[in-house]
């Protein structure tokens, strides 16, 4: 019998364990931020590309979530599960290491200095996500990062600027994951599998939520958070929803 299970969830409660004990304070200088910003009624963009797209959608419209986050979802750094064809793997391969393409996808949105960026990205070190990094500090807005600081900085960076997100960003939450990612080994295979850096992320993601909005309470604000509609409370939830769906547009529109 495989004990595979058993390894690769122990080692994933390790990693997320560890993050817990050395990260707490990262993390809630990084809530501190969002909830100044959210406060202040201006908003906290996400983004990541590839599979740091998950955690940067993650941060809204979900359950427990803080009106206030907006992921940046650019589909062509999303949309590359197909694999082959179009919008597969190797055109996303290309695109997310073309410096300039991040300024574009920035120039499409209405940013502000009193907005905050969060960044999700193991490497932090592709062109794109430094692009959306490096254009955030022009433009003023406070940069989180949420990346492997061990990944990162044993492998040079990729853009014109020379760093890499951990070495950018105003706050940096380290997820403390390997180079590599993957860590479970299998006798007589030679690659490992069972990858955590995804699952690690989006748990300091929704920490980070949960964390502004506990310092929103403490301040006597009421946040707008995202109720779950798959109850026998649904009408009761989806009047919250378009609720939240409401605010964000008021922020929105002014822009």
């Amino acid at each position: 019998m495989s004990d595979i299970v058993s390894r690769y969830f122990d080692l994933l409660i390790e990693r997320t364990k560890t993050v817990a004990e050395t990260q707490k304070e990262a993390i809630e200088a990084a809530a501190a931020i969002c909830a100044d910003v959210i406060m202040a009624d201006n908003l906290v963009f996400t983004f990541g590309t590839g599979h740091g797209s998950f955690a940067a959608m993650e941060m809204f419209p979900r359950t427990g979530t803080v009106t206030g986050f907006r992921p940046i979802v650019e589909s062509s750094m999303i949309s590359f599960h197909r694999v082959l064809g179009d919008g597969g793997a190797r055109q996303y391969r290309f695109i997310h290491s073309q410096e300039g393409y991040g300024r574009a996808i920035l120039n499409s949105h209405q940013l502000v200095a009193e907005d905050a960026m969060l960044i999700f990205s193991h490497s932090g070190l592709n062109a794109v996500t430094l692009d959306i990094a490096v254009g955030a500090k022009e433009r003023g807005m406070k940069v989180i990062g949420v990346t492997s600081i061990p990944h990162s900085s044993s492998t040079p960076s990729r853009h014109s600027c020379g760093q890499r997100l951990y070495e950018m960003a105003d706050v940096v939450i380290d997820t403390g994951v390997p180079r590599g990612d993957a860590a479970i080994g299998i006798d007589g295979f030679e690659h490992p599998v069972g990858s955590t850096s995804t699952s690690i992320a989006i748990a300091i993601g929704h920490a980070i939520n949960a964390v502004t909005a506990e310092i929103m309470v403490q301040r006597g604000i009421e946040p707008m958070v995202m109720v779950s509609p798959n109850t026998t409370e649904k009408t009761k939830a989806t009047l919250q929803n378009d609720k939240n769906y409401a605010d964000l547009w008021r922020r929105l529109k002014t822009r």
